[in-house]
């Protein structure tokens, strides 16, 4: 057991910095976590729709290559991003049991709080990223900017409950001081680099945040205090006003000239990819058919509707074209039965839930369940933290009650 937490705290703390260490934590977890399963437990707790439901899109993935057009090697390769999803009943099962698992989150959390560091230096000593010159972004380390304002998002946000809960007991200094954390990655978002789906969906969760676990009277002052700190940031940001303003600007573009934006791309794939759904509505095109489709018709365009692409940039839609309704209703089962598990209160729910709502609405522009890093962020969040929630639930210890 205990080495089985020590893997999940190396998966968690190598996850803001590589990806191949994530895949090796990741089997070393799971080989290691085998010996201590209860079969006949386990088998029961597979029957739970937040462990079905996981499984059902794996599986439906693997039989889905049976009515697809693609080479067998785009099929099995399109199977790949399904297969994480398979240790979230493990992960759910061995957290239900360890006395370790805050252990995990807070690994995350100091990581990226490092990554933090990292990018801050690098904004003002561009030469210190591992970045190719060609691909270097302003305060990037490793990875790429979606991947770090993902981080930093969710580890902003995070923080808020547990610096209410400070404060509500009066422990002014340690709520201080997670506040100036908090602050940091915000500021980071501000100042240095930031993607647009994190902006969108910043509010969001802090939304869900107040309508949880505040008073209507402490939200209204919060929201205030919210909008007033959005003017001040957008008046003293570059950034933050060429990302907004971006927006509109190459939605123009699209549509006045159909020139390649990053707006223009994903309106060009949704469109196109909602006609693939709609010849193939019940059980899609299959497995690893996408790339297929948006080659058959790129055939005599030019510009944008030349593009051909495996990944919409919706994960409705990326399902939907494989798999039709049969997929969504999948997916949609895997979002709404992990909703639901993390409805109770405390910091374990705060935290899952959290992950679900961030995937849930970052995946509207991206397909984040299937994209390595922001996957694994949701099967080893959700996974840990409902893990932590079970057993909390199970052994009747009371929650955190409501933060006014």
């Amino acid at each position: 057991m205990t080495t089985t937490d020590i893997f999940a705290v190396l998966l968690a703390l190598s996850l803001p910095w590589s990806t191949s260490l994530v895949g090796i934590f990741a089997v070393a977890t799971v080989l290691v976590m085998l010996p201590t399963i209860d079969v006949g437990a386990f088998v029961e707790q597979l029957k739970r729709p937040i462990c079905a439901a996981p499984i059902a899109l794996f599986a439906l993935a693997l039989i889905g290559t049976l009515w697809s057009d693609a080479r067998w090697g785009m099929r099995f390769y399109a199977v790949a991003p399904t297969a994480k999803f398979l240790l979230l009943p493990l992960l759910f099962y061995h957290f239900e049991r360890s006395q370790r698992g805050l252990w995990v989150l807070i690994a995350f959390l100091a990581s990226c709080v490092a990554l933090l560091a990292m990018s801050w230096l690098v904004a003002y000593f561009p030469g210190l990223t591992l970045k190719a010159k060609g691909v270097a972004s302003p305060g990037i380390f490793v990875k790429n900017y979606i991947d770090q304002s993902q981080e930093f998002a969710l580890c902003a946000v995070a923080l808020a409950f547990p610096i209410a809960t400070l404060l509500r007991a009066r422990k002014i200094v340690f709520a201080l001081l997670l506040g100036a954390l908090a602050l940091g990655f915000l500021a980071n978002m501000a100042f240095v680099i930031v993607s647009r789906t994190a902006l969108v969906t910043i509010p969001i969760m802090l939304a869900v945040f107040a309508l949880l676990h505040l008073r209507w009277q402490t939200t209204l002052m919060i929201l205030c205090a919210a909008v007033a700190a959005a003017v001040i940031a957008w008046a003293a940001s570059p950034l933050l006003q060429e990302k907004i303003s971006s927006i509109g600007r190459e939605y123009q573009l699209y549509e006045d000239q159909g020139a390649t934006t990053s707006v223009g791309e994903r309106l060009e794939f949704w469109r196109k990819s909602l006609r693939f759904f709609v010849e193939a509505p019940i059980a899609g095109h299959g497995t690893g058919s996408t790339e297929g489709l948006f080659e058959q018709a790129a055939a005599g365009q030019t510009g944008i509707a030349a593009e051909v692409i495996r990944n919409p940039h919706n994960q409705t839609l990326n399902v939907a074209v494989q798999w039709g309704i049969l997929g969504i209703i999948v997916l949609y089962a895997i979002w709404l039965s992990h909703l639901w598990l993390f409805r109770g209160e405390g910091l374990f729910n705060w935290i899952g839930l959290l992950v679900v709502v961030q995937n849930v609405f970052t995946s509207l522009f991206n397909s984040h369940l299937f994209d390595f890093h922001e996957g694994w962020m949701y099967v080893l969040g959700v996974g840990v933290a409902g893990g932590l929630a079970l057993k909390t639930a199970g052994t009747g210890e009371p929650h955190t009650a409501s933060i006014s």
